[in-house]
């Protein structure tokens, strides 16, 4: 009986370091995917305040948690999409990521094209804040979550690229855990931003100097915080959008881009910050191109849609 209970305890041991192995397996490949999405989470992560400006105070952070709770949603449903596709239809995925990267070149290049182009109707300097109706909340809900839909996407995908178990469970695992702590580094990121200049206020209001000096910095930067956000947002699709189109149009055959912006990049000759720059500048630069030709073709194929019928004699 003893000798049994003993070889039990040694095998809960053995299960014991499996798990633990497991878990380490799980935890270096999360942060190993997390850092390799990275890009495509600072883009998320500037894009997603934009979706609460106009709001009163009060309905901010719920409609944060709406987005989050749609982030959470499109999430699991791409990661059992792309455990599915990763055994039966690998092929497809430079295909998905090269749809990805087209609709955040077009996002960025039709930003550019707003900063560019003068705006009518609009007082400068000054934002509204109005009572948004449910309806209104709802759109802007909707049309959050779509974009999170795509950037969730392409983090999922580069994630699953640089997963190096084998395993299906660890790579399902790692997959989970990534998501998690995107979409609580993306929207608790957002959440704390937008709640910001209360927190200004508030320290605005005691009676250490020291104090009001920190709240009345923070009331006064905050707007520009989110102006440079927008800003970061719009390079960040164009230069990640970029980046994932380059890399798949190679994957997929077509390979000049690719090589043409590798060849600059490796004939500079400086540090690795500089050719870092040199290449994300690039892809910037192609994912603008890009996605300049996709405002095009859509506008054309808009007019081609809504013209008018010319009246007949």
């Amino acid at each position: 009986m003893s000798a049994s209970f003993f070889a039990l305890l040694d095998d809960i041991a053995v299960l014991a370091r499996a798990a633990a192995a497991s878990i380490d397996d799980v935890v270096a490949g999360a942060a190993k995917a997390s850092a390799k999405a990275a890009g495509v989470v600072i883009d998320d992560a500037a894009v997603s305040p934009q979706y609460v400006q106009g709001l009163t105070p009060k309905r901010e952070l719920p409609v944060v948690w709406k987005i989050t709770r749609g982030s959470l949603i499109n999430k699991a449903i791409i990661i059992v999409g792309i455990m599915v596709l990763s055994a039966v239809a690998p092929w497809i995925f430079p295909w998905l990521l090269l749809a990805g990267g087209t609709y955040l070149a077009y996002e960025g290049a039709e930003k550019v094209w707003h900063w560019i182009t003068p705006k009518r109707h609009e007082a400068p300097g000054v934002e509204q804040v109005v009572e948004r109706t449910s309806t209104d909340e709802k759109q802007m809900v909707s049309s959050a979550v779509r974009t999170d839909l795509v950037l969730s996407i392409e983090i999922m995908l580069i994630s699953l690229a640089n997963i190096e178990a084998t395993s299906w469970g660890i790579r399902l695992a790692t997959l989970i855990v990534v998501g998690l702590l995107m979409t609580v580094a993306v929207y608790g990121t957002v959440a704390l931003l937008i709640r910001m200049d209360d927190v200004g206020f508030w320290l605005i209001k005691k009676p250490a100097r020291w104090a009001q000096g920190i709240g009345t910095g923070l009331v006064r930067a905050m707007p520009w915080v989110f102006r440079g956000l927008t800003v970061v947002g719009a390079l960040a699709m164009l230069w990640v959008g970029g980046h994932i189109l380059l890399v798949n149009l190679a994957e997929v055959g077509v390979t000049a881009p690719y090589g043409l912006v590798s060849s600059i990049v490796g004939a500079v000759r400086a540090p690795g910050v500089v050719t870092w720059l040199l290449d994300s500048g690039l892809s910037a630069v192609f994912g603008l191109a890009w996605g300049a030709v996709v405002m095009a073709v859509l506008a054309v194929i808009a007019r081609l849609r809504y013209r008018k019928p010319v009246a007949r004699a």
